[in-house]
């Protein structure tokens, strides 16, 4: 794949339709936390049909797996070609990349776990709302004092107490956890083994069960129309019908393929951010004069345009080797998604605070975007696994060979 189809660029100028008509005027409400992305996100759905397409091959899949016939690999949960799932989260990120980070976590973790480690009856019980949007969904790893060391340093526990599971622990930085119905939340049993060596469990909790907290959005550099929180879990009593089936490691295997789709995903977020940014220092060198002319005359900004433009060619071929790939049905591995997700997250860092440097003083002002821009990019070298992380997956990788 070297460019857009034909049927690509109408879905393109149909979605930078719709966000030109349902985001922007929404922008300022949504980056101050008035507006939550919910409605908005389920609009988009429903003006694509999207949440149709999701229901019928949701009910497709379900039926073949009654019928006791495997899923096909590669097979998207939310049903719908991978140019369709893609170009919606490009041109999002042109305007406001929390909305992609509140959808991504949605339907590719929360409902993408479901799919992957439930039954048919946890799948329709729990991640059909979650595929079509008519639920919120939250995946619930991370915690206060593990970080990038999220299984090891797990201290959510689940315990065995008679038909039920009683779940205790915390996590944070969780997308969408203050608003979620629905949690796929992750912790270790309490067998009595020592902390590092117990089996990872996976639970689908539900709003306003006992025991269960939900705090308020917290306040965070960037991604503001994506609100953040923390869960606290006291006491929560979990039936064996809230756990997802697991295996000996399947609780770290399903997180694992997470992270693969989390940071592939990241990609084409990067891309969103990285057109915008240059299209937006093209149009400003252009029309800022200095010293009797524009300051796309002089070579430095020519420079700093280049390297945009450079920055754009790399991460859109990521990110169209990645559709060739779902188009084949083969997955990333781990390794090559986190080269994705590095590549990708720093060049949109980099190419939006360019983009402020470019723009002067101007880009340091909320009306010039490129300033919101800045502070939502820095977020993709931090969620889904920090740089320094990605860096030691595809090190491994290359070593282990």
């Amino acid at each position: 794949m070297i460019e857009w189809s034909d049927e690509d660029l109408m879905i393109r100028d149909a979605v930078r339709g719709w966000i030109d008509a349902e985001v922007r005027p929404n922008l300022d409400v949504l980056e101050s936390g008035e507006l939550p992305p919910y409605d908005l996100l389920r609009g988009l759905y429903k003006t694509f049909g999207m949440d149709e397409m999701a229901r019928s091959s949701f009910q497709s899949r379900i039926a073949k797996e009654k019928e006791g016939a495997a899923a096909e690999g590669g097979e998207r949960p939310g049903g719908g070609s991978a140019a369709m799932t893609m170009i919606p989260v490009i041109e999002l990120c042109k305007v406001a990349p929390g909305l992609v980070s509140a959808m991504g976590v949605g339907l590719g973790l929360a409902a993408g776990t479901i799919m992957k480690r439930g039954t048919p009856e946890q799948k329709e019980r729990w991640a059909l709302p979650l595929l079509t949007m008519e639920k919120v969904g939250a995946w619930a790893i991370t915690e206060p004092n593990s970080g990038s060391d999220a299984f090891g340093g797990m201290q959510a526990t689940a315990k065995k107490v008679g038909d039920e599971y009683v779940i205790n622990g915390s996590k944070t930085f969780i997308t969408n956890g203050p608003y979620a119905d629905t949690i796929v939340f992750y912790c270790k049993l309490d067998d009595g083994r020592d902390a590092r060596d117990r089996e990872i469990l996976t639970f689908v909790l539900d709003r306003g069960m006992d025991g269960l907290e939900q705090s308020k959005p917290l306040r965070k550099m960037g991604l503001h129309s994506s609100p953040t929180g923390e869960l606290f879990l006291n006491d929560v009593r979990a039936g064996a019908d809230r756990l997802l089936s697991s295996g000996s490691q399947g609780g770290k295997e399903s997180a694992k393929q997470n992270f693969v789709t989390e940071r592939a995903g990241v990609a084409a977020m990067a891309l969103g951010v990285i057109e915008e940014c240059l299209k937006l220092s093209v149009e400003y060198a252009k029309t800022r004069e200095l010293w009797g002319q524009r300051i796309g005359d002089f070579q430095l900004i020519q420079l700093k345009l280049a390297k945009m433009e450079v920055a754009r060619l790399n991460v859109q071929n990521l990110v169209f080797r990645h559709i060739e790939m779902q188009r084949a049905g083969r997955a990333p591995t781990l390794a090559e998604a986190s080269a994705m997700k590095l590549y990708a997250a720093q060049a949109a860092s980099e190419v939006a605070q360019e983009a402020v440097q470019l723009f002067g003083g101007n880009g340091y002002m909320s009306e010039y975007r490129v300033e919101q821009l800045a502070r939502d990019a820095k977020s993709f070298q931090i969620y889904a696994g920090t740089d320094e992380i990605q860096v030691t997956h595809i090190a491994r990788d290359l070593l282990s060979r």
